[in-house]
């Protein structure tokens, strides 16, 4: 019986404590005694032992409306109203305002939202709910020239307002600045003209490589879309307004802001200057940077395979420098490898799997 508070004890069990407790009693037990075996109190028993004490009556307990409770016809007077074609697009906190501005109260504004709660409708109603936007579809690449991203950032000029800008299409596998540009203008013109000349310098074939951005207008212009089309690249588009569907390209242009030489408060005099500025910056990031994300390597060594090599050096480094001097080397040596493949916008599925993967990975690593 213990732990039954407040739960709905039925006749039977109330019966069968009533008999446990009796033969007790008949053997020559405490009726106190034999109610604490069951976890039950002398009081509740003896309330049960009382002729009306076997059926519990809480269930069947007339309970009086409250004088404030809504009748159904105040119910479906709400319901109507918030369905109503003048106001079914607006949230109770404004209807219940333009009814006070007619002259009308029907009920208090949590009255709306309870009654609206109750009826599961409180949401989006009618037209007002908002287009639902679907993850973008995982893509994953296990060498270069299979997944780029592009996107547009602005560049400062010397003239306040007026900026210039900068088309990047990113290798996302090797981060390599695979095409660049810069333009006066935002247009779709000019971003498939970058994209037709950056699968010529790469050789890119027919449905080899996917091409990822976010919505803006230049990226889902008809030029653009056709230009796709044409080269058989596929397309990939990011939701609306979520910056982390493309985020491989956001941090390239944190990059380029961030650099040393990038002239934040000089700015750009002319779009020459921009332009030569970018070529030395492209330059410095594909065969000098040691990019944190690709365990310090170039993204050109990544992009044209020289990294296993140059990994298994380090390696073996490592493991020379743990030969000699074990005492300092608590654990393992330090993990010189990247993933084989990466995956834009990976589902949970895919990031799972890719985490029992590293872990795999790190497990042998410690067994060695």
């Amino acid at each position: 019986m213990g732990g039954q508070r407040g739960r709905l004890i039925l006749p039977a069990e109330r019966a069968q404590a009533i008999a446990l407790v009796k033969d007790a009693q008949a053997c020559g037990a405490r009726k106190r005694k034999a109610c604490e075996l069951l976890n039950l109190s002398l009081r509740t028993l003896e309330r049960w032992e009382k002729p009306s004490g076997i059926e519990d009556n809480r269930k069947n307990a007339n309970r009086p409306k409250h004088a404030n409770q809504l009748t159904e016809e105040e119910r479906k007077m709400i319901l109507d109203i918030v369905n109503s074609a003048e106001y079914r697009d607006l949230p109770p906190c404004k209807v219940v305002p333009h009814l006070a501005d007619r002259g009308l109260y029907i009920a208090s504004e949590s009255t709306f939202y309870r009654v609206l709660r109750a009826e599961k409708q409180l949401a989006h109603r009618q037209r007002s709910k908002p287009a639902k936007h679907h993850k973008p579809k995982a893509y994953t690449a296990d060498g270069p020239n299979q997944l780029w991203s592009w996107d547009i950032s602005y560049l400062p000029t010397t003239v306040f307002g007026l900026y210039f800008y900068l088309y990047v299409v990113i290798d996302i596998y090797s981060r390599k600045i695979v095409g660049w540009s810069i333009h006066e203008r935002e247009s779709a013109e000019h971003a498939s003209a970058l994209v037709k000349q950056t699968c010529l310098d790469e050789q890119v074939e027919r449905e080899q490589v996917v091409l990822h951005s976010d919505n803006g207008k230049p990226m889902k212009g008809a030029t653009m879309l056709a230009m796709l089309k044409t080269l058989g690249v596929q397309p990939s588009f990011s939701r609306p307004s979520v910056s982390d569907d493309n985020p491989y390209s956001e941090s390239l242009f944190k990059t380029v802001k961030y650099h040393s030489s990038f002239p934040a408060i000089s700015r750009f005099d002319s779009i020459e200057d921009a332009r030569i500025w970018m070529e030395k910056f492209v330059g410095w990031y594909n065969t000098k940077h040691l990019h944190s994300s690709l365990k310090f390597i170039t993204p050109e060594q990544r992009h044209l395979g020289l990294d296993k090599a140059i990994f298994a050096k380090r390696e073996s480094v490592y493991q020379m420098a743990k030969t000699l001097r074990p005492e300092r080397w608590s654990r393992h040596t330090r993990n010189w490898s990247l993933p084989k493949a990466v995956t834009l916008n990976p589902d949970k599925k895919s990031a799972s799997h890719a985490k029992r993967n590293d872990n795999k990975r790190e497990a042998l690593l410690v067994a060695a």
